[in-house]
């Protein structure tokens, strides 16, 4: 989750860009004499659910975050809003049971910004970050689920170096596993520095001069492993795209390749006609029931990077369901 939040300062990312993209689908139910239902899957801190409430007055918002701290703090700050909004401590691959427990069958909009968030990586004692040290926890909701402490000193060298390999896109993931491995039998590894200075003496002197800082892939790896981010995305972005009325849009920021390609996977299959190429027509019910908002995945503007370092590395997609009065697909 792509944010800056320190010292009380909270600069979502891309959010004029995300308003931009919800507003149409936001704005649409109210023509309809209902209230726009909208879902924040990765609340955080409130920074886009705060101007998203704004800009929509009678929008209901479900917000949804496996942190605890996040969750008491966005609700402080969303406590204007309070009769319209749905805070949930839950996984965003849960949304079909929250919604269901909730009553609403369809929703009008919905956020993932993906990742790390900023109040995780900013809190020491959380173990997320490789430049300080603290223990070797890395957990987004800390009352369930193993930590790094475990994967790092109770998976074998195989199952360690596939985590680095195929979450980290760790070059040098065996190298990495294998040195983990010798200095644990020494003793149990519970520091995040000391396993930053280990991945780092581990990874080839020449590499090391390039690409921030060595041990930046792993701690990624270990992190996705321990909250297990790409399942849970792989479930929840398909079951968001399905709760989707038409009209609906749905906006992903993605922060690495992986989380960018399983979203680009799970929406351009929507996009498609299934009709025979050969036809001349579209066979009924054969037609995309979506389309692509965005051209691809949007980088951010070297100004959004200048206010936001943290938004360096972020893609962003967007989708549409169409309505059924829409031009079908490759029609004027």
């Amino acid at each position: 989750m792509g944010t800056n939040e320190r010292s009380g300062a909270h600069v979502p990312v891309l959010l004029e860009r995300c308003l931009e993209l919800l507003s149409p689908a936001l704005q649409r139910p109210g023509n309809a004499g209902r209230d726009a239902i909208y879902v924040d899957a990765t609340l955080g801190l409130g920074g886009h659910a705060a101007a998203v409430l704004a800009a929509h007055p009678r929008l209901i918002l479900i917000g949804l975050d496996r942190d605890t701290e996040a969750l008491e703090r966005s609700t402080a700050r969303l406590a204007a809003y309070k009769d319209r909004i749905h805070l949930v401590h839950a996984v965003y691959d849960e949304l079909p049971a929250i919604l269901a427990r909730l009553g609403y069958q369809e929703i009008d909009g919905a956020l993932f910004d993906l990742g790390v968030s900023s109040l995780q990586l900013d809190d020491a004692a959380r173990g997320f970050a490789y430049a300080q040290d603290a223990p070797l926890d890395m957990r987004m909701d800390q009352g369930r689920g193993i930590t790094a402490e475990q994967v790092v000193n109770d998976y074998s060298a195989a199952d360690l170096a596939r985590v680095l390999r195929v979450y980290g896109e760790e070059r040098f993931a065996s190298r990495v596993a294998a040195s983990i491995v010798r200095e644990r039998e020494k003793e149990r590894l519970t520091s995040s520095a000391k396993l930053a200075d280990l991945i780092r003496d581990a990874i080839p002197a020449a590499t090391r001069r390039t690409g921030g800082h060595p041990a930046k892939r792993s701690f990624q790896g270990l992190r996705i492993e321990v909250n297990r981010e790409l399942a849970a995305l792989e479930s929840a972005l398909p079951a968001a795209l399905d709760a989707l009325a038409p009209g609906g849009r749905v906006v992903v920021m993605s922060y690495h390749s992986l989380e960018d390609r399983i979203t680009k996977q799970a929406m351009a299959p929507r996009t498609r006609s299934t009709s025979p190429v050969d036809l001349p027509v579209e066979l009924p019910g054969l037609a995309p029931k979506f389309r692509m908002v965005t051209r691809g995945a949007e980088a951010p503007s070297e100004a959004e990077v200048a206010a936001n370092s943290r938004a360096a590395s972020v893609k962003l997609r967007a989708i549409e369901r169409l309505l059924s009065s829409e031009p079908k697909q490759g029609e004027k």
